[in-house]
Order: structure tokens, then C-alpha cells, then sequence
């Protein structure tokens, strides 16, 4: 009997152990991060869109280059699997458009005769994550028809096609200049916050002093001072530069705060005693102390810097053509008269609505399982 009591006991005292006290800061944050539910909706449709904009050249019916110069201003073709005499198709079709009044550029669907949707069909040819030829796209019809889900623009093109190419610009301008602005505004915040006083005084005014130039008019002087003539990539990285200089400062007068909290902690008094130099006490262990801070603020951050390319290339001092963004393709949609005639024009701003709302709905779950006051369970 004792034997049996004192295997109970044993076992009583184990679990604990093996329950809650070997999970990690991080294996806890992800637990709570996977209860709040609008933050992994919004982290699954992040996903979809940045597997959309890897997988951009075999998602897209066309080329980026595509043009049908008939067919500008095409509404967006509907799908049919009941035709227009009441027969049953298992496979999708669609029909041809024809102009009805060349003025207006109003279309009408020609019933006369059915075009299959294809799958995995032979089209422009294109690099499979930028390395692997191919030229296999994930659907496609023949001609004369179109298969435009998102019609076309004033140019023939088809906006899905150029929605999807786009992203890699929005996207990715948003990643980039996150990863510029955050280790410059951890360092200058870090060092302005550790050593304070007349250092604090003279980088912190410094600091006020971009964060008081309003953001926008700021990107429209220093893009508009960019020269005419570079190219798209070029412009792409210009870009970047200009939304990384106007969004370290504000993020810098954070990290300043956050180690001035941390600067008379026991683990750096002690790093300290050992005789480490203050840089070293900066970057090593005063700095991945706010990294709960650092990944809230990228969260909200990289929003912040799609709405900025998107605004500058809207009014056209960002990506222009030939080059596709989410911002110049909404440009088109700024004539009232194309716009009246053509709403799917808006189309673009839908998926920067998307993508924005996803990031900040992601980054408030982030936010909240990163703090352990708001921890359940």
C-alpha cells in the first residue's frame, strides 16, 4: 500500500511539470493568438493573398503584357453552367462579348455559341518563382472569347491578370520598407534611451523634427524630386528608401520609452558589472527585450506603408506604367465618366481594403497574446 501511495504521489507531482511549465513565452502567445478568431481570419487571408502574389504568373488567364484593343472596358464575364437555351454543362463556359454601342462601351453576351473554361492550359510564357520556365496557366478559354472574372481597363488589359502582378508591388513594398524602418528605430531609439540626457535631448528633437512633417505631402515632395526617367525597379526601391525615412522616427521615440523602462534593470546592471561595452548592452540585451513591441508595430506597420505606395502611385508619383501596382491600377478609376460606366475599375482598392484590414486585424491578436495580462487559460 505504501508503495502503490507513494507511486500516486509521483505521478501527482509530475504532471504539472509536464503540462504547463515546459511551454515557452512563444508556445503560450501562439495559444492564445489561435483563440482570438478575427486574427487568424485575418492571418489565413494574408496567406492566401501572399501565396496569390508568389503564385501570380500561373494564377493569371494572361500576361502581364496582354492587350486586346477591342475589348477595353470589358465588364467582367459571368460563368455558366446553364445555357441560354436551358441545357446542363458540367464544366463551366462562357460566352463571347460583342460591342453593342462602341460609344458607351456597352458589350452583350453572343449565345450563339459556348466556350469551355480550360484547365492548365498552354499560354505566355513566364519563371515559376522567378527561376523554373514554364508556360502553363491554371485556366484559360479560347478565342475569340475572354475569360476577364474582372474585365479589362482602358487599354484591353485584363485586370485580374494585372490585380495579381500588382500584388508583388503592394506586397512586398510593405515587407521591405518594415524591415528598413524597424532596425533603424531600434537602434537610434535604443542608444537615444540608454545613455538619455543631452543625447536623448539633441536625437529625440532630431526625430520630432521628421515626425512633423505631415506623411503624405512628404512622400509627394521627396517622389516628386525622383527622376522621370528610371526605371520601374528603380522607382519600386526609391520608393521603399522614401517610406522607410518617414516611418523610423516615430517608431524610434517607441523604442526610446521602452528602454528607458528597461535601462535600470537587474539584467543589465549585472551586464554592466561584468564590464561589457554599452553597445553590446544595447543590441544584445536591452534590444531583444522589446521584440514584443518590434512585432506589433510591424504588424501595423507594413499597412501603413501599402496605403503610402498606393497613394503615390495613385496620383501617379510611385509605380507607373508599364508596371503594375494596386495604387496606379485604382488611378484608372479616378475619371468619373470611366468610373460610372466601368465600377469594376474599384476592384483594386477592394483587395488593398482586404489586405489592410487583415493586417491590423492580425496585428490587434498579436498585440493582445503578447500580453500576458490578457492571457486566458
Amino acid at each position: 500500500m505504501a508503495e502503490i501511495a507513494s507511486t500516486r504521489t509521483s505521478k501527482l507531482k509530475r504532471t504539472p511539470v509536464t503540462a504547463g511549465a515546459t511551454r515557452t513565452p512563444l508556445q503560450l502567445a501562439w495559444r492564445q493568438l489561435r483563440k482570438h478568431r478575427i486574427a487568424m481570419i485575418g492571418g489565413t487571408v494574408l496567406v492566401v493573398l501572399y501565396a496569390m502574389m508568389v503564385f501570380a504568373d500561373p494564377l493569371a488567364p494572361y500576361g502581364l503584357d496582354f492587350t486586346d484593343r477591342v475589348k477595353f472596358y470589358h465588364p467582367p464575364v459571368a460563368l455558366h453552367f446553364v445555357g441560354a437555351d436551358g441545357t446542363w454543362s458540367l464544366r463551366p463556359f462562357v460566352y463571347n462579348y460583342v460591342v453593342v454601342d462602341p460609344g458607351l462601351r456597352t458589350f452583350k453576351e453572343d449565345t450563339s455559341q459556348r466556350y469551355p473554361v480550360k484547365f492548365l492550359v498552354a499560354g505566355e510564357p513566364y519563371r515559376l518563382l522567378w527561376v523554373i520556365p514554364s508556360h502553363t496557366h491554371l485556366f484559360g478559354v479560347d478565342g475569340p472569347a475572354g475569360i476577364f472574372l474582372l474585365g479589362t481597363d482602358g487599354f484591353g488589359r485584363d485586370l485580374l491578370t494585372r490585380i495579381l502582378h500588382g500584388s508583388r508591388v503592394s506586397l512586398i513594398i510593405g515587407l521591405l520598407s518594415t524591415m528598413i524602418t524597424i532596425p533603424i528605430g531600434m537602434v537610434y531609439g535604443g542608444i537615444a534611451g540608454f545613455y538619455g540626457g543631452r543625447v536623448d535631448n539633441i536625437m529625440m528633437r532630431v526625430a520630432e523634427v521628421i515626425i512633423t512633417f505631415p506623411g503624405l505631402y512628404l512622400l509627394i515632395t521627396l517622389s516628386a524630386v525622383l527622376p522621370t526617367n528610371v526605371g520601374c525597379t528603380t522607382r519600386f526601391y526609391l520608393i521603399i528608401l522614401i517610406l522607410s525615412f518617414i516611418g523610423w522616427a516615430g517608431f524610434s521615440r517607441l523604442i526610446r520609452g521602452y528602454v528607458l523602462s528597461l535601462k535600470e534593470r537587474e539584467f543589465v546592471l549585472s551586464a554592466r558589472a561584468a564590464g561589457l561595452d554599452d553597445l553590446r548592452i544595447i543590441i544584445r540585451h536591452i534590444l531583444p527585450n522589446t521584440s514584443s513591441l518590434v512585432i506589433v508595430v510591424a504588424s501595423l506597420g507594413i499597412p501603413g506603408a501599402i496605403l503610402g505606395e498606393s497613394s503615390l502611385s495613385f496620383i501617379g508619383l510611385g509605380i507607373r506604367e508599364p508596371c503594375s501596382s494596386w495604387g496606379n491600377l485604382l488611378s484608372q478609376g479616378a475619371n468619373l465618366i470611366n468610373l460610372s460606366r466601368s465600377p469594376w475599375l474599384l476592384f483594386p482598392g477592394v483587395f488593398i481594403i482586404i489586405a489592410v484590414i487583415a493586417f491590423n486585424f492580425l496585428g490587434d491578436g498579436i498585440r493582445d497574446a503578447l500580453d500576458p495580462r490578457l492571457r486566458t487559460g
